[in-house]
């Protein structure tokens, strides 16, 4: 996969099957579209091309809202996006003046000058350019004029529930990572580097290596214990994570700590990718550190049935 950093980096190529979006999470509703775009462009003898945004629209256009928290990180993204077998990538600054670019100029400018679109493929209700006013009807209407042609994918569901990444940043926010999941068709991820602790779990007879995560904009789960495969240096090792106050403890800051079966290094400074695989239960306050004990023991023994 080829990675351009912005729209004028970008070399045109024979047949540009293109689309659009943000595409948080690269979920199963974005994978039905990336589906499309390289069947299309594999029978046109063309190449896909997919236009993304960073940092994320919202985060430009409503600066004082702090609510919106991401699926993916941009490499998280970028590597979802190569697997899924994209082959061209375009990640494009979004800015105050980008937003105001008219949906006809995007259309004539970006779409046709710049990406030399032949076919676009956009997903359900897609709009675009100032002020959300370009539709797929807007599309229709201009593909035969600039010689480009335009699919829209129809809603993808999922048990009766349309996938969004709305919904999947709700489940993880209910510590439902099995729904999560399943919406995006891959174990949902945390990933940073290794920090220190207070070395408490050491005592309880369970270490833990303390995760400093790498964006701030990320989903974190809800509190509890999960049951977790960690990535070390390549390598997969199972493991139970706790993400919380620590109430047993008297702690008071919200931490990511996993505790990794069977391991004994030292991690620190170390990047892990943790791959949330259920919840074991709520956080929860013990009477004392032996009562803790003895539950972290049964923790280990479902998130190994898990595993």
């Amino acid at each position: 996969m080829k990675v351009y950093n912005s729209i004028d980096e970008f070399h045109k190529v024979k047949g540009a099957v293109v689309t659009t979006g943000t595409f948080d999470g690269v979920h199963i509703g974005h994978r039905k579209i990336i589906s499309r775009l390289n069947e299309i462009a594999e029978k046109i003898g063309g190449e896909s091309v997919l236009l993304t945004f960073h940092p994320h629209p919202r985060m430009v256009l409503f600066p004082d809202d702090h609510d919106l928290e991401l699926i993916t990180t941009m490499d998280e993204k970028i590597e979802l996006l190569k697997e899924a077998g994209v082959q061209n990538l375009i990640i494009h600054p979004f800015t105050h003046e980008f937003s105001r670019v008219k949906s006809i100029d995007f259309i004539r400018d970006i779409l046709v000058e710049k990406l030399g679109t032949s076919v676009l493929v956009i997903g359900y209700d897609h709009h675009f350019g100032r002020n959300r006013e370009g539709s797929f009807e807007h599309l229709k209407e201009s593909g035969p004029l600039y010689g480009f042609q335009v699919e829209e994918i129809s809603v993808q569901d999922v048990d009766d529930k349309a996938v969004s990444s709305t919904k999947i940043r709700k489940a993880l926010q209910e510590g439902d990572v099995l729904t999560a999941s399943k919406f995006l068709s891959h174990p949902y991820q945390l990933s940073g580097t290794v920090i220190h602790g207070d070395k408490l779990g050491r005592e309880l007879g369970y270490p833990t290596a303390n995760i400093q995560v790498e964006d701030r904009n990320k989903v974190i789960p809800a509190n509890g214990v999960y049951a977790c495969y960690v990535i070390v240096n390549g390598n997969k090792l199972k493991g139970m994570l706790n993400i919380g106050t620590r109430p047993t403890v008297k702690g008071n800051a919200r931490r990511i700590e996993v505790n990794i079966f069977d391991f004994d290094q030292e991690l620190y400074g170390q990047r892990l990718v943790l791959e949330l695989k259920d919840r074991i239960r709520d956080e929860k306050k013990f009477e004392n550190v032996e009562q803790l004990k003895e539950r972290l023991a049964i923790d280990k023994n479902l998130a190994s049935a898990v595993l």
